[in-house]
């Protein structure tokens, strides 16, 4: 009667919740008038695309060596959230069927690969976002011979509606009209003004001319006079270079910044509004940087396409985490080439008034009788015995009402702003009315609890330390029946170019004086990725069987998504051989993978090319409370070989294989060879040899 409750409980909260569709970004190339696109474009899918009969146009005589050789991001300014599902639609024809290799996916890797057809399809996607990296979609398209055209690409969400928030301006002096404030809200940085020691330009606080009846922020941007040229052959961004081609820099040796107040949190939500034009139509690229001219990241703004009549730009967006100002590069394209003048006007950058203090909302991830109610919020009170801020969830002898997840806010109102403002704790969660657990600020933070129940929350915010009390429910800690996953995990490694040289963390760069080449020992990786991300300070048991078709070393690092780099050492080195081993280990996760949701083995140490196997994996928290992946299937297993990106070894037909032969096992996991003859597991699959 419980389980039949239960549904009718989530079909009627699915129901009565008002769910309206979020455009996060939107393009449709019949008002493009020039091709616009993001960053990392390869050299070849620009020669290839144009704006062509109101529509992105794409034209190649032969197909590519590799798919990804013709890459590039369609649409920038996508902001997603960690969790959420989102849709990506677009409309598409070519002039003959083909495929279009892939699309990966704003925020995860997750492959969506199809045929383009003569027919005009409507062709729509979803995924979920498990990280807020490199979140333009990327499309690669070289394997395509022929022409194709894309009328328009949408990405969306669905959200429940929130309630209205008053939004307020942080910025003073944004129109330009009056004196700075403590904290000038405009700079900018022009070539050949205030140089700096290196020759070079430095940000200084911006200029205000009256133009067009009003006072504005100009840019004068000049000419950059000699251009900066490499002195050396190289590479960098993926890109090759040869002494005297112009460097990347001169992009950014004219630029304007919108300067916040302070720094933002992670996720923080912003809006933003300004007017602007310049003396000429040109493409404009913005990055987060902290203070004006340290670079944060790539940026949220996207694009911008400036005319010489007054345009007026507005978004509303989650921050980076440290994110400061916003800066406009003005020599895209090579407009470092002459002087252009840029105007802004009316900057406003405004934040949420939300309500203070501290706000925990609960859910219950096995029963689904509860979901998160941010907007109800329990705040937590001064109690005066307990010298400490308390708050209980769930409610006494109602087993409806248990819950096993909460969320602690400082803020309440609104959904993302309530999730940007979360506290972590730094260990595990115990019951034990006599441990404090320390706390720092982590955005989109969840605390697992170790069972369902009621509990009493205690914050003492002097010592930053938290008090987790189970009042009423399930027995916590009660260890699972885990068994290892049986998936037998493949990846064909290729050969690996010869190592080029490296440029380390401090600074320095390690000189590969007999090699030097373009390769890595990142080019050929795998990856077990957890269900969740995990915290600093968790303690987690990995154990799997492995084995290769020769020895090979390897080594392992911590990244969020696959692909997403946080700290150089996960589980150490690795070594595989011909015979099959066991690996177990208790696993810390270190500081510097705070948020962490997967272990990288690095499999081109070793050049050669080479057969990794991997299977019988666990990956469970020290108490065994907890699986952190699946018991079964191949969702939570990623490979890359050289040349490509990570993809799921749970997703069919993603497997582009130019690898030797591939390892057989037959289904009881024993290594067999070509010559066997019945159901056997290669790649990962089942295939019928006959």
């Amino acid at each position: 009667m419980k389980k039949f409750f239960t549904i009718v409980a989530l079909l009627t909260c699915f129901l009565g919740a008002k769910a309206v569709e979020v455009v996060d970004a939107e393009i449709n190339y019949a008002d493009a008038t020039d091709v616009n696109l993001v960053s990392w474009n390869s050299e070849i899918a620009v020669a290839r695309l144009s704006i062509q009969d109101g529509c992105l146009h794409y034209y190649g005589e032969e197909a590519t060596e590799n798919p990804w050789d013709a890459q590039f991001h369609p649409i920038g300014g996508v902001d997603v959230e960690v969790g959420v599902t989102y849709t990506l639609k677009l409309k598409i024809k070519g002039s003959a069927d083909g495929p279009f290799w892939n699309i990966a996916f704003a925020g995860v890797d997750k492959y969506g690969i199809f045929d383009v057809t003569t027919d005009w399809q409507e062709l729509e996607f979803q995924y979920e976002a498990v990280s807020t990296n490199n979140s333009e979609p990327l499309f690669q398209c070289g394997s395509y011979v022929g022409e194709w055209w894309i009328e328009y690409i949408k990405i969306t969400h669905e959200e429940r509606e929130q309630r209205p928030v008053e939004w307020e301006n942080i910025l003073v002096n944004g129109d330009a009209e009056g004196e700075f404030g403590e904290v000038p809200c405009a700079y900018s940085k022009e070539w050949g003004t205030d140089v700096g020691e290196d020759g070079l330009p430095t940000p200084h606080v911006a200029v205000i001319e009256e133009v067009d009846g009003n006072k504005v922020f100009v840019s004068h941007a000049k000419k950059v006079d000699p251009p900066l040229l490499w002195d050396s052959d190289g590479e960098q961004w993926g890109q090759q270079h040869s002494a005297g081609d112009p460097m990347p820099d001169n992009t950014w040796q004219n630029q304007f910044w919108i300067n916040f107040p302070r720094a933002m949190k992670a996720d923080e939500q912003v809006k933003i509004s300004f007017r602007y034009k310049a003396s000429k139509a040109f493409r404009v690229t913005t990055q987060d940087h902290t203070n004006p001219g340290d670079y944060l990241g790539g940026g949220k703004l996207g694009d911008i396409q400036f005319s010489t009549d007054w345009q007026t730009f507005e978004k509303q967006f989650s921050a980076a985490a440290g994110v400061q100002s916003i800066a406009f590069n003005f020599g895209e394209d090579n407009n470092y080439q002459e002087d252009i003048d840029i105007y802004f006007d009316d900057l406003n950058v405004s934040l949420m008034k939300l309500d203070e203090g501290l706000f925990v909302a609960a859910t219950n991830t096995e029963s689904g009788l509860m979901d998160y109610d941010f907007d109800n919020a329990i705040e937590f009170v001064f109690d005066e015995a307990d010298n400490a801020y308390v708050a209980t969830v769930g409610t006494m002898g109602k087993e409806e009402t248990w819950v096993n997840e909460v969320m602690i806010s400082t803020v309440r109102g609104n959904d993302k702003a309530f999730k940007s403002a979360t506290l972590k704790v730094t260990d595990a969660v115990v019951s034990d009315p006599d441990t404090w657990i320390a706390y720092t600020e982590g955005s989109n933070a969840k605390i697992k609890l170790p069972a369902q129940g009621v509990w009493k929350i205690s914050i003492d915010t002097n010592d930053i330390l938290m008090n987790f009390v189970e009042l009423e429910g399930d027995d916590p800690g009660e260890p699972l029946e885990i068994v290892p996953n049986p998936y037998i995990a493949v990846l064909n490694a290729l050969e690996r170019d010869d190592l080029a040289d490296t440029e380390n963390a401090d600074g320095t760069v390690t000189i590969r004086e007999e090699e030097g080449g373009t390769g890595q020992t990142w080019d050929n990786q795998f990856w077990i990725v957890a269900n969740r991300t995990l915290s600093a300070g968790e303690v987690t048991i990995l154990e799997f069987d492995y084995v290769a078709s020769i020895d090979a070393h390897t080594t392992t690092q911590c990244h969020a998504a696959p692909g997403s780099y946080l700290h150089w050492d996960a589980i150490g080195a690795v070594d595989f051989t011909t015979e099959e081993q066991h690996f177990s280990k208790v696993f810390t996760v270190p500081s510097e993978a705070d948020g962490m949701q997967s272990i990288a083995f690095n499999m081109a140490e070793i050049k050669d090319a080479c057969d990794y196997t991997i299977k019988n994996v666990v990956w469970k928290n020290e108490s065994s409370t907890e699986t952190l992946i699946n018991m079964e299937g191949a969702d939570n297993f990623y490979v890359k070989s050289v040349g490509g990106s990570p993809f799921s070894l749970g997703v069919s037909n993603a497997v582009v294989d130019k690898a030797a032969p591939a390892v057989i096992y037959n289904i009881a996991g024993q290594r067999v060879t070509e010559d066997y003859k019945g159901i056997v597991i290669k790649n990962g699959k089942k295939v019928v040899i006959k």
